[in-house]
């Protein structure tokens, strides 16, 4: 055979192969929103409830039962009850009681009266008391007691016996004045020296009870006129006199110029 001998392949048989069936592909194609239909959800179902019946006919038959009472006179059994009974009643002493025909109709009671306080009396009208005019003159009591005059001045009272303002008294009453110039004349030397002997002012020179301008004036009626009050005294009234005629006119300056 040679180098190149035939050379022998082994023989392949033929394999089966599985039949392949081809399969449809699916078709995507786009449908407008439109066009579908969304199936909607079921609706849960619906409660029903029932109405109560109770209270309506409860009410009803409270109303037919109000209606009804109203109809019938409620107190005509109470009438019936009591009108027998009022004949039975017990009767207070002092006092009827007349039934007719089974029902009340008079009643007589014991008879009363009213008694009315009397009125409270008005109060009784307020008075003001207004002072007397002033006419001039005084009354004195004698007793020394302090009172107002009905002239200008206070009564001065009775004086200490040997005092310069009994000296004073005696030589007003031997001119024939009243007591009433007495006091006014106390009042005027009070209120100038405090009946002083030897009251002197510095800065006008007066000097003693009268306050005499200068003081040696009074050297007319004494040459004591510097220590003797009865010498003073008689000077001064002469001044008063001579000037205002009494000692009430004088006082009566003095009050309204603060000097005589």
């Amino acid at each position: 055979m040679g180098r190149h001998a035939a050379i022998t392949h082994p023989v392949s048989t033929p394999r089966e192969h599985p039949a392949v069936v081809a399969r449809p592909r699916p078709v995507h194609r786009r449908v407008p929103a439109s066009l579908v239909s969304v199936p909607e959800a079921a609706a849960p179902p619906k409660r029903t409830r029932r109405r109560p019946v109770v209270l309506p006919m409860l009410g009803f038959c409270a109303s037919f039962a109000f209606v009804g009472a109203s109809l019938v006179n409620p107190l005509a059994g109470a009438e019936a009850a009591t009108t027998g009974s009022v004949a039975a009643a017990v009767v207070a002493p002092g006092q009827s009681f007349t039934v007719a025909g089974g029902v009340a109709t008079t009643a007589d009671r014991d008879s009363y009266g009213v008694t009315v306080p009397p009125p409270p009396p008005p109060p009784e009208p307020v008075v003001e008391k207004t002072p007397a005019a002033s006419t001039g003159s005084s009354t004195s009591t004698g007793t020394g007691a302090t009172k107002k005059s009905s002239g200008s001045a206070p009564v001065a009272g009775k004086p200490d016996p040997g005092s310069a303002k009994a000296a004073a008294a005696d030589l007003v009453a031997a001119r024939g004045w009243g007591s009433e110039q007495y006091d006014c004349l106390v009042s005027l030397w009070n209120k100038e020296s405090g009946w002083n002997v030897y009251a002197a002012n510095r800065s006008s020179g007066a000097y003693g009870i009268p306050q005499a301008l200068p003081g040696s004036k009074m050297a007319s009626a004494g040459a004591d006129w510097q220590t003797n009050p009865a010498t003073q005294i008689t000077w001064g009234l002469n001044y008063i006199q001579g000037r205002y005629t009494t000692p009430c006119g004088a006082w009566a300056h003095s009050q309204s110029v603060n000097w005589y």
